[in-house]
């Protein structure tokens, strides 16, 4: 099967909304913790506006999206360059561990170099031990723990 990482079209909300919807779903945040469908539509519109920072890539096999890739790009106090954080990724469950999460991965990368960043960064859950296997090979873990606070 060949892997084709393109960015996101208006024509591909209900598959983007499929995709989103199992990310969502893999996190806890379904049923009763399910997200406002107003965050997803938000979402959505925040891709296609130029003066958002914020950007999604896809992948696509056999005709149909099978992958996700969310990224802003920001500020850093640490550095000139502006920083790449890669924020949601997701592969569909019948294709994982066929190269399609590294491709999405490895596609970020090169967007955010081509857009000035000085790194990419991003955030898994500690018991994502599958995933890590991954990110371990194509990134250095930053020892960092995130803390956070609801308001």
């Amino acid at each position: 099967m060949e892997i084709i990482i393109r960015k996101l079209y208006q024509e591909d909300f209900e598959q983007w909304l499929a995709l989103w919807d199992g990310y969502n779903e893999f996190y806890g945040r379904w049923g009763d913790k399910m997200l406002d469908p107003m965050i997803s539509r938000t979402t959505w519109n925040r891709f296609f506006d130029v003066y958002e920072p914020v950007h999604a890539i896809v992948a696509e096999g056999n005709g149909r999206l099978i992958g996700l890739s969310h990224y802003l790009y920001h500020r850093s106090t640490i550095t000139v360059e502006p920083s790449c954080y890669l924020q949601d990724l997701f592969v569909s469950q019948e294709f994982r561990g066929n190269g399609v999460a590294r491709k999405l991965i490895e596609s970020v990368y090169s967007l955010a170099k081509t857009n000035g960043c000085s790194r990419v960064y991003w955030q898994t859950q500690e018991t994502n031990h599958t995933a890590m296997q991954l990110y371990d090979k194509l990134a250095e873990r930053s020892g960092f723990l995130v803390y956070r606070k609801l308001l």
